[in-house]
């Protein structure tokens, strides 16, 4: 999460943004489809989300262990249109995270490809500090791992985490992704350099999850 990227140097040819209207598409490369849960929606960026976006992650214990996001409005502006550049390209995917019922964006999924066919991809996500701890992360990262797995048909996805970030850490790990090693001096924040914790998930250890917790609700229900 902490090295996804964030555009704010790019030079963008004139961008025709999407409509406002959910996108439902089978083909991803042509727009994002919108991903509904019980609380949480996600679905596309658009250009009217930059001032939210701006407002929630710019702030500094937001900000603290992720790539360095743009310093102003139109900064965003030009990170969501380059992020509708990269998604058709099909290197690359961003969600806005949504509440249910209200179409303000708080937060941000982000998943590159690795190599040619997103088998080997990475993630990364940033929540406004305002829903931490509200299982807003937990409802959007499920949708976000089903997309991935199904229909991206990643077979291995990778997150940093630094080491100084036991939130972030245990949100992963609460996901099912297991550490598999320390990238020492990984990550340079401004004068300062720091080791990251390296995570991944497999597509069947998810499958494995997502029946395991099936199962377990549908017991809880009876």
């Amino acid at each position: 999460m902490e090295t996804m990227p964030y555009r704010d140097d790019v030079d963008l040819q004139p961008q025709t943004w999407p409509a406002a209207e959910p996108t439902i598409s089978s083909d991803w490369r042509r727009g994002l489809p919108v991903l509904a849960g019980r609380s949480v929606v996600l679905r596309e960026l658009r250009r009217s989300d930059a001032d939210a976006l701006h407002a929630l992650l710019s702030s500094e214990e937001v900000a603290r262990f992720i790539s360095p996001p743009p310093t102003t409005v139109e900064g965003f502006e030009r990170f969501i249109a380059w992020t509708l550049e990269q998604r058709v390209a099909g290197a690359y995917v961003c969600f806005a995270i949504t509440l249910k019922g209200f179409d303000t964006a708080i937060g941000i999924i982000q998943v590159r490809a690795r190599d040619l066919d997103f088998s080997t991809a990475e993630w990364g996500f940033a929540v406004g500090s305002a829903f931490w701890g509200t299982g807003v992360f937990d409802a959007s990262a499920t949708l976000a791992l089903d997309f991935v797995f199904g229909t991206l048909e990643t077979h291995r996805l990778e997150a940093r985490a630094s080491l100084l970030n036991g939130r972030g850490q245990g949100a992963l790990l609460k996901l099912g992704a297991v550490k598999e090693g320390v990238l020492r001096n990984s990550l340079r924040r401004g004068g300062e350099v720091l080791d990251q914790a390296l995570y991944t998930i497999l597509d069947e250890e998810w499958v494995e999850r997502r029946e395991s917790r099936r199962v377990s609700q549908a017991v809880s229900i009876h």
